[in-house]
């Protein structure tokens, strides 16, 4: 992994540090699961969150822009299983 990537990587881990006691307080959480050259960024959710209604929307307006903020060229967050 390059600096760059490496870079690329703390920051997201960053933002999820963010988000993570909101995920965790309801019984859930978020794994980084990798990103590309483009900055699609792939996450799990873990927990409450893996089965959770709304975790679309936790997704997108949450997590996504969480990152977004210290990451502004990121081009999409999606879920993996």
């Amino acid at each position: 992994m390059s600096n760059s990537q490496k870079e690329i990587e703390a920051k997201i881990n960053q933002a999820l540090e963010t988000v993570r006691p909101f995920l965790q307080a309801d019984g859930g959480d978020v794994e980084l699961v990798g990103f590309d050259k483009d900055l699609v960024v792939r996450l799990k959710l873990l927990g409450a969150c893996a089965g959770c209604d709304i975790s679309h929307m936790t997704m997108k307006a949450g997590i996504e822009e969480s990152i977004r903020k210290v990451l502004p060229e990121l081009k999409e967050v999606i879920a993996v299983n």
